[in-house]
């Protein structure tokens, strides 16, 4: 009688709306007439003719591929090769969970709070990544290109659907020389290459903050000098 069967999938894990072929391998049975069903989560699914090759000792081998294009929210989803055979009771079934294959990469929006901000004030930048899979990611923060030390607010939360979601903050002061910096969240995900998000911190009115500040007092003290030396003389 039939083996239990294996489902295999790809060495790779594939995106959201990529189509993807599973196989179904059977072996060991005889007569040589047997029957393939796929579901995916119990819904019936098509799959091409199954391939039955003969083995030694007049038994065969049977091999059944399905394709599947992955969906965003395939997480949580099982595929299952149902298997039946004349000398089996009942059919046997292997099965597949869609989360070893699936990569959705993260949705990522970088916000500064406030923007602008007041000169030497502290303006927070969050990089909020959504709906990703799997788990596996690392945030990185730099400004105008060098690193600076953020903190991520939690680990990576499992949201709807099996994906998750993760907030990273920094913190930087507005100092006058910092007005139309950037400010960078570089992501990698689960080992791809990084994808960097950017906000710019603005300051308001910078043109009343520190450096026209200190060129309004040094204007006003050569005055005073002037002027007392016109009064001297």
């Amino acid at each position: 009688k039939p083996s239990p069967p294996l489902v295999s999938g790809p060495q790779q894990r594939a995106r959201p709306e990529e189509s993807v072929p599973f196989t179904c391998t059977t072996g060991g049975f005889f007569p040589e007439k047997i029957e393939v069903k796929w579901f995916k989560n119990k819904n019936p699914m098509g799959a091409q003719p199954p391939q039955v090759t003969e083995w030694r000792m007049k038994t065969y081998n049977m091999s059944s591929t399905a394709q599947v294009t992955l969906q965003k929210d395939d997480a949580r989803s099982q595929l299952t090769c149902e298997v039946s055979h004349s000398t089996l009771p009942a059919p046997l079934r292997g099965s597949f969970q869609l989360s070893r294959v699936l990569r959705v990469p993260p949705s990522v929006e970088v916000r500064a709070e406030p923007s602008p901000v007041e000169v030497n004030k502290t303006v927070a930048f969050t990089c909020l990544l959504k709906e990703f899979y799997p788990a596996k990611v690392s945030i990185s923060w730099l400004e105008n290109g060098a690193e600076i030390k953020g903190q991520n607010l939690s680990r990576p939360l499992e949201v709807s659907r099996g994906l998750f979601e993760l907030r990273s903050r920094v913190e930087v002061q507005a100092t006058e020389e910092k007005n139309g910096s950037t400010i960078t969240c570089m992501v990698v995900h689960d080992a791809q290459a990084p994808a960097t998000y950017s906000a710019v911190l603005w300051i308001s009115n910078p043109t009343q903050g520190g450096l026209s500040n200190e060129f309004q007092m040094n204007k006003g003290a050569s005055e005073l000098r002037g002027w007392g030396a016109c009064q001297g003389g």
